[in-house]
Order: structure tokens, then sequence, then C-alpha cells
């Protein structure tokens, strides 16, 4: 049983990005399926696709490559299950020097910082990845 789903997914595509493999698979809920969408809209994926039926889904995603290299180079989660942080709008800032994103849940669903910045919306940070 995994503890913190969040922190399991996003370091299996980092441990997959560094392996240069092409998929990941993970199990399936509708939070990690909007997380997914959000790495999709970013270029970080290029599908996540439902697979499965009743108890056995999985969201198999399709990493995003440039030229031999991953998009993926990096992934850290921010707030956990034992020490929550929450940041407000005008505290989000910009990653990597804006090559990388934050992740973060919001009342309006899960976004990136850049969104939730232009939203003038806070909530949950994620994970950053770039």
């Amino acid at each position: 049983m995994v503890t913190d789903p969040i922190a399991d997914m996003i370091t299996r595509l980092r441990n997959a990005a560094r392996a240069h493999l092409p998929t990941v698979v993970v199990e399936y809920s509708n939070f990690k399926l909007a997380v997914a969408q959000v790495l999709l809209d970013r270029g970080f994926i290029t599908s996540a696709t439902k697979k499965g039926k009743k108890v056995k889904k999985v969201i198999e995603m399709n990493l995003a490559f440039k030229g031999r290299e991953p998009k993926i180079l990096g992934a850290v989660r921010v707030s956990k299950p034992s020490r929550r942080v929450y940041q407000g709008a005008r505290d989000l800032r910009l990653v990597r020097q804006g090559f990388g994103e934050l992740v973060i849940s919001t009342p309006k669903g899960i976004m990136t910082g850049t969104e939730a910045r232009k939203a003038r919306v806070g909530g949950e940070v994620l994970f950053k990845i770039w």
C-alpha cells in the first residue's frame, strides 16, 4: 500500500525518464488523472490513457522526448502527508527560472503555478517538475 500516491507517481515518472523508458504505468485515481492532464498540457508527457476495468484500472503515460533526451529532467515533491505546504497566488514563484513548472491543487482544480497566478488563486503545492 502506498501512503503518498502522488509521490509514487512522480517517482515513477522520474525513474522512467532517467532510464529512457517510453511508458509509465500507475494505479488509477481521478486525482492522478487530473495531474497527468496538467503534465500532458505542459508537454512533459505525450499521452495519458485510462486502461482496465473496475479494480484493475491504471493510467498509462507516454513520456515526451526532445531528441534522445526525456523532457522530464527532475521532479521534487513539495507538500507531503506529514507536512502540507500551501501558498497564496502572490507567493507562487517560477521554478528553475521558468524552465520548470509548479503543480498546485486549488479550489478550481489541479493547475500549474502560472495558471494559478493568472486566476489569482492559491492552494496546496503538490510538486515541482523540470
